[in-house]
């Protein structure tokens, strides 16, 4: 059991921290007795823990206790070195320049920022930097996409898990990994553009034109599209004034077709506009005319239904969901009419969000939000895979984006070619099989079909993640998974001295795969380890249909 001292205003926090690190806790009660301390503000504390974790980005009362030389004290983002990688910090860090420590270094002073030390009845590790201002930074304002690449939340919780097994103690953890795969993967599509009919002659049908017959050329001689790709593209562009004439056929239309069969089986999620003309707003006034779509929900209710029948999830692309819950009920409310779902997800349109909008989105009655992620790259903008509780939300979740197909591609964002773009979504899957969690996909409506045309990376994406070992899931599943997640419980265990048991509540029909308890096995070569399935061994949760089941003690 994990006893932490923090902040009176950092409690929120500190409960969705170990939602994410989902192991044995609870805040400090005088008097009991703990393995290990998690220190997050400066004062004494009773040292009889085997090991005491002291975060602080500044010096402590506990650093003049123990003669300990600090350096400088930095008030900017900062990276660090650590396993091989990179750890950005956004708030205060302080090095330690006498200690000398391979585990976590400034990666521009190379100072230490970490280290521990030894007494008579245990460890104390020393972290030069707060914790949970960190993680509150992460869950709220998120990364710059500079950083995008590092999925910083999970590396705090992979070197607080390598600092406990790496001092010689056991570790029980319910890891975000359904039993019998690897990790989540989330297929979704945000439906912008379902006919190029419904645009006549605007910014967006010049565009297409644009990018099919000069883009097409420019790729072609770039070495990034086969010529059988520009032909496509240029016979599309020559058909177009014969669709708008409506003698020849829309060849965005059918997107649903074309999905289901690259998919072939595999559930999926579409968000669905609602209402046609309505640019929305921003948060300093009138949104763009342009930003405005061509067609409404209402426009396409077959495709809804045809996507329904298949098994895929249709939720809300809304407008001004984001920032005014009256607006989001009323969009909620056309999706629900045409899918007939009383609980839906939300994905913003052009990913409109700001602090506020977790309490906005849940007033107007959403159940999760897939906003939060970028334009203009791939990445972690909430340094983590798993999905998570917005500060200030009550039941609402937030499931990360990671992967956008026009980030990936767009000349104006990263303009990768397919090697490249395969490349860098490759070492994204590898983070998933690390860390678990779900990788969360945004393929457009328009992406498989001219001028786009990236359907064959995206089938190729679809078998490198089955091949990987992923479940693919729509977005509603995931969060479904990821709730029944927290809503199991660590509790003393009344057999095992000292023990605790793992429980979860009953299953909730929906079918969803079963939750895993991981033990980590205790080490003692190093100060903060990786996480190989060498240093652990799983036991599957077993479920009862109409109680919650002891699972596993852990002592």
């Amino acid at each position: 059991m994990i006893g932490v001292i923090a902040n009176s205003s950092d409690q929120e926090i500190v409960r969705e921290f170990f939602e994410l690190f989902k192991t044995p806790w609870e805040f400090y009660r005088r008097g009991r007795q703990y393995d290990i301390l998690l220190c997050a503000e400066d004062g004494q504390i009773d040292e009889k823990a085997k090991l005491i974790v002291r975060y602080g980005g500044r010096k402590i009362h506990f650093d003049g206790e123990h003669k300990i030389q600090t350096g400088r004290q930095w008030n900017q983002a900062r990276i660090l070195s650590f396993q091989e990688g990179r750890l950005p910090l956004y708030g205060e860090s302080i090095t330690f320049p006498e200690r000398l420590s391979g585990f976590l270094t400034d990666e521009d002073s190379r100072q230490s920022v970490a280290y521990l030390d030894r007494f008579e009845k245990g460890v104390v590790a020393r972290i030069g930097y707060d914790l949970f201002d960190e993680i509150r930074t992460l869950l709220t304002l998120g990364q710059p996409h500079a950083n995008a690449n590092m999925p910083a939340l999970e590396l705090h919780i992979e070197l607080l898990r390598g600092l406990i097994t790496g001092c010689g103690l056991q570790l029980a953890e319910i890891p975000p990994v359904p039993d019998g795969y690897r990790f989540i993967a989330c297929l979704t599509h945000d439906v912008d553009h379902p006919s190029i009919r419904q645009h006549k002659w605007d910014h967006t049908t010049f565009g297409f034109l644009y990018r099919a017959i000069f883009g097409s050329l420019q790729n072609l001689i770039r070495g990034r599209l086969p010529i059988r790709n520009l032909i496509t593209n240029w016979v599309a562009a020559l058909k177009l004034p014969f669709v708008h004439l409506g003698l020849a056929k829309d060849c965005w239309q059918k997107f649903d077709d074309r999905y289901l069969e690259l998919e072939k089986g595999v559930c999926s999620t579409f968000f669905v506009i609602p209402f046609k003309d309505r640019p929305g707003e921003t948060s300093h006034g009138p949104a763009p005319a342009f930003r405005a779509a061509q067609y409404g929900a209402h426009d396409i209710a077959s495709t809804i239904q045809k996507l329904q029948t298949a098994g895929c999830e249709v939720g809300l692309h809304g407008i001004d969901a984001w920032r005014d819950s009256s607006r989001g009920s009323d969009e909620l409310e056309e999706i629900r009419h045409l899918t007939g779902g009383a609980e839906l997800g939300v994905r913003m349109h052009w990913l409109y969000y700001d602090q506020q909008s977790p309490v906005a989105l849940e007033q107007a009655g959403a159940v999760y939000d897939s906003t939060i992620g970028y334009n203009e790259t791939v990445g972690y903008r909430a340094g983590t895979l798993q999905v998570y509780k917005p500060i200030g939300a009550n039941r609402l979740l937030e499931l990360p984006l990671h992967v956008m197909d026009t980030a990936l591609f767009y000349r104006a964002y990263l303009g990768l070619s397919p090697r490249e773009a395969r490349a860098l979504v490759s070492q994204m899957v590898d983070n998933a099989v690390k860390f678990g969690g779900c990788l969360t996909i945004n393929w457009h409506d328009r992406s498989v079909v001219p001028e786009r045309l990236w359907d064959a990376f995206y089938r190729d994406l679809i078998q490198e993640l089955k091949s990987r070992g992923a479940w693919l899931s729509t977005a509603g599943q995931a969060v479904s998974w990821f709730r029944k997640r927290r809503s199991a419980v660590f509790e003393a265990d009344s057999v095992a001295p000292r023990g605790v048991r793992a429980t979860v509540a009953a299953d909730d029909g929906n079918d969803l795969p079963g939750l895993r308890l991981r033990i980590h096995k205790e080490r003692t070569s190093g100060e903060s380890g990786g996480n190989s399935s060498e240093d652990y061994f799983d036991i599957a949760f077993i479920e009862d249909v109409n109680a919650a089941v002891p699972c596993a003690a852990w002592c």
